[in-house]
């Protein structure tokens, strides 16, 4: 694949968007199904899978700890084998999760699991900011030894395994539900039941996703009553095949591009709202509201359970008329990068009235600036989200406003989302 620059100019379409439009497999089940794949007895492959730098840094760790993945980029296939070699050899192991939280959380709680060895878990300086103690201080009140040598709470980890007993949890998941869905995944793994309590609040949808997955695998794990969750001990026992879903996370951007430009963009394989696993499905639905109410209305929506497409509305918010007030979402300032902020950095760059609250945004349109250049703070999201609102032409002739800084950010979860954004404007134009 072509490098992309440092800065990557957005030529705006001068076309409505046609076509079909093949998504990324989902990092979250990506990232998910390896572990529990992991934690089978025998082979697993995983068709539709995501090739990212998550799915990659997760790969490579389970690599390391000793089962077998093969890996067909092309098919889009991953196959999970020899799991009875891991943690089986002595030496400490070094593993690496660079910005990947959904690794750096399910990797903490499998060597957590482990019969025995040590594991030294570290990221980039940015993942050494991200929320771990809540899973820190669970795993050791279920028999975890698990050392922060840098500042408590945090990354880097050192864990002295010796498996995990059970027990009681109680569990704030409010800044992640990462932190929860890598406690159930692991939890069957412990000799006596766990029992975890949960005291905040939490992105059910996404603790949903991963409760549904480990009965894919084999998990059996009842819904929670009244935040409580009751999980005793036993074997997973994944299917031969598995198939990854399509990411409604990715498919949110394409959905804007069909709202902001009147596309009919469609997306082979991806579920409806409330048809598969994944709650980010419902993006869809904000944009229906959306299109059914006057321009100049105001916008109030709450995006907790959504909130990886947050970027994605934020983004598009100046094309409309009306104010667009997003909240809850102070969680995602604990993220890639804080992005409430850096979103409300951004928009105001462009020349947009923005008030910003600890769990909230509030965008009033004012004319578009110009020749701006957007920062995406290491941040994928932030460099899709402009990206579509970049293919809005703003000038009326087709001639470039916006730029990317660093677009190659895409890498962590849609490494071809340019390439892609410029093949469909090309067959787009051409129709």
């Amino acid at each position: 694949m072509t490098a992309l620059p440092e800065v990557l100019p957005i030529i705006p379409f001068t076309a409505s968007p046609r076509g079909e439009v093949v998504l990324p497999g989902s990092k979250s089940l990506t990232n998910r199904a390896l572990l529990l794949a992991a934690m089978g007895q025998a082979p697993v492959t995983l068709t539709g899978a995501l090739f990212s730098e998550d799915t990659e840094l997760m790969a490579a760790a389970l690599r390391k700890l000793g089962c077998q993945i093969d890996a067909d980029a092309k098919a889009l296939t991953l196959r999970v084998s020899n799991q009875d070699l891991l943690f089986t050899a002595t030496d400490p192991f070094d593993l690496f999760v660079g910005l990947a939280g959904t690794a750096a959380r399910f990797l903490t709680a499998f060597c957590a699991a482990a019969p025995r060895g040590i594991y030294r878990l570290d990221g980039i300086e940015q993942m050494r900011h991200r929320p771990m103690a809540e899973l820190i201080n669970g795993l050791r009140e279920i028999g975890a030894d698990v050392r922060c040598t840098g500042e408590e709470g945090f990354f880097p980890l050192e864990i002295h395994a010796n498996g995990l007993r059970g027990g009681a949890i109680e569990l704030d998941a409010s800044a992640s539900s990462q932190l929860l869905s890598a406690l159930m995944m692991v939890a069957p793994l412990a000799t006596e039941p766990v029992t975890i309590q949960l005291t905040g609040s939490v992105r059910w949808t996404y603790v949903e996703m991963t409760r549904r997955l480990m009965a894919e695998f084999g998990g059996q794990i009842a819904p929670a009553e009244s935040g409580r969750f009751d999980i005793a001990p036993h074997a997973y026992t994944p299917p031969a095949r598995h198939a990854i879903e399509p990411d409604p996370s990715a498919a949110s951007y394409w959905h804007a591009l069909n709202h902001i430009l009147s596309g009919d963009l469609t997306f082979p394989g991806l579920r409806a709202s409330g048809e598969g696993l994944q709650g980010d499905a419902a993006f869809v639905d904000v944009l229906q509201k959306i299109s059914s109410i006057p321009d100049d209305i105001a916008l109030d929506e709450n995006f907790k359970e959504i909130s990886d497409t947050f970027l994605t509305l934020a983004a598009i918010a100046p094309l409309r008329r009306g104010s667009t007030r997003i909240t809850g979402i102070s969680h995602t300032r604990a993220q890639e990068t804080d992005r409430v902020a850096g979103m409300a950095n951004e928009l105001r760059r462009l020349g947009q009235d923005v008030i910003e609250e600890e769990d909230a945004l509030t965008i009033t349109p004012r004319p578009l600036k110009t020749d701006q250049i957007i920062e995406t703070y290491g941040d994928h999201r932030f460099a899709m989200s402009f990206g579509i609102l970049g293919c809005h032409d703003l000038h009326g002739d087709g001639s470039p406003w916006l730029s990317i800084r660093h677009p190659h950010v895409c890498a962590k979860t849609f490494p071809h989302f340019f390439k892609l954004l410029d093949t469909v404007r090309t067959k787009s134009s051409a129709e």
